[in-house]
C-alpha cells in the first residue's frame, strides 16, 4: 500500500519536474536579447567580429532549438551547467555553490520560527478564542500579511536600519576576510535578523489562521470531554492533546508555504542585497546570464518540488487515513 502511493506521488513529482526543466530551458532562450552582443554594447563596441568570438566564448550557437534541448539534457544529466556569463569563466556550479548556503540559511530559518510562532498564537487564540486576543492577534498579522514582501522590507530598513541606526540594512557580513570564529557567527546572526524578521512577519497570519482553526475543530471533539472528565490539567489537554493532533493540517500547509516563503525570499535578498539565490538571480536575469538563469530557476523549482514530496510522505505516516483516501 505505502509503496503504490510513494510510487504514484514520485511519478507526479517527476513529471512537474520535467515540465519544469523543459520550461526553464525555452524562457531564457526566447527571450529578446542577447548576451554577448549586451556585454560588448555596455563596452561601448558593438564590432561583429569580436561578439561572434564572444559568442563562441560563451558556447552560443545557432543549432536548432530541439538540439540545443537535448544537448541542454546531456549536460544536466552530468552535472554541467556550463560557465557564467557575468562572471565568465567561473562555472555555473562554482557561482551557485557561493550563494545556496545562505539562501538555506535564511529560508530554513524563516520557514521553522514562522511555523512555531504561528502554531503557537494559533494555539493560544484557539483556546482563548473570544477574548481580545483571539479578535486583535490573528486579523492583525493577516493584515501585516497583506503587504508585499519587498514593501515591508524596505519599511524595517527604513525604521530599524536607517533612522535607528540599529541593524545592519545589507549583506550577510561585514568581515573582509570571514573565519569560523564565535565574532563571525555573531556578525551573521545580526545580518540575518531583518530578512528573516521580513518574512516571518508575512507569513505568521496564515500560520496563525490555519492553527487556530483546526484548533477549534479539536476543541469540540469528545475525547477532549473525556480527557477533562479524568481530571487531566487544561495546559495538558490543550498541548498534548488538541494541539498535537490540530498539527496535522499544519503539516499540509507547510507544503504550500515553502513555496511562497521562496518567492518571498527572492524579493527580500533583493532589498537587503543578501548574496543568496534570488539576489544571484536578480543579477543573472540583469546581465542575461543564460546558464546562471537556467540552473537558478531549476535549484529553486527543484527544491520547491521535493519539499512538497517530502511532506506529502512525512502526512502519510502521521496521518495513515491518506493512504485509504488514495485507494493504496
Amino acid at each position: 500500500m505505502r509503496l503504490a502511493f510513494l510510487a504514484r506521488r514520485i511519478g507526479l513529482y517527476l513529471i512537474a519536474a520535467f515540465a519544469a526543466v523543459t520550461i526553464n530551458f525555452l524562457i531564457p532562450r526566447l527571450a529578446p536579447g542577447d548576451p554577448a552582443t549586451a556585454a560588448l554594447a555596455r563596452l561601448g563596441s558593438v564590432d561583429p567580429s569580436a561578439i561572434e568570438s564572444l559568442r563562441t566564448a560563451y558556447g552560443i550557437t545557432d543549432d536548432p532549438l530541439i538540439v540545443q534541448y537535448f544537448q541542454y539534457l546531456g549536460d544536466l544529466l552530468h552535472g554541467d551547467f556550463g560557465l557564467s556569463f557575468s562572471r565568465f569563466p567561473s562555472p555555473v556550479t562554482e557561482v551557485i555553490s557561493g550563494t545556496l548556503g545562505w539562501s538555506l540559511l535564511l529560508g530554513g530559518t524563516a520557514l521553522v520560527l514562522s511555523y512555531v510562532i504561528g502554531s503557537v498564537l494559533g494555539i493560544v487564540a484557539a483556546w482563548f478564542r473570544g477574548s481580545w486576543f483571539d479578535r486583535i492577534v490573528p486579523a492583525t498579522l493577516l493584515f501585516i500579511g497583506s503587504f508585499p514582501y519587498f514593501f515591508l522590507a524596505l519599511l524595517l530598513v527604513y525604521w530599524l536600519g536607517v533612522q535607528l541606526g540599529v541593524l545592519p540594512i545589507g549583506q550577510a557580513y561585514e568581515y573582509s576576510d570571514p573565519a569560523p570564529t564565535p565574532e563571525f557567527f555573531g556578525d551573521v546572526a545580526v545580518h540575518l535578523f531583518l530578512p528573516v524578521l521580513t518574512i516571518v512577519i508575512v507569513s505568521l497570519g496564515t500560520w496563525t489562521l490555519n492553527m487556530r482553526n483546526a484548533m477549534i475543530g479539536e476543541l469540540g471533539q469528545d475525547y477532549l470531554t473525556l480527557a477533562e472528565a479524568k481530571g487531566l490539567s487544561q495546559p495538558r489537554i490543550a498541548l498534548r492533546h488538541a494541539a498535537r493532533n490540530a498539527l496535522l493540517p499544519s503539516v499540509t500547509l507547510l507544503g504550500g508555504m515553502i513555496g511562497v516563503v521562496v518567492g518571498g525570499q527572492i524579493m527580500t535578498e533583493i532589498v537587503f542585497s543578501y548574496p543568496g539565490v534570488g539576489y544571484t538571480l536578480m543579477q543573472a536575469v540583469t546581465a542575461h546570464d543564460y546558464p546562471l538563469i537556467q540552473a537558478l530557476f531549476l535549484i529553486i523549482t527543484l527544491t520547491v518540488l521535493a519539499a512538497n514530496l517530502l511532506v506529502d510522505l512525512v502526512y502519510s505516516v502521521l496521518d495513515p487515513r491518506v493512504l485509504q483516501r488514495s485507494g493504496s
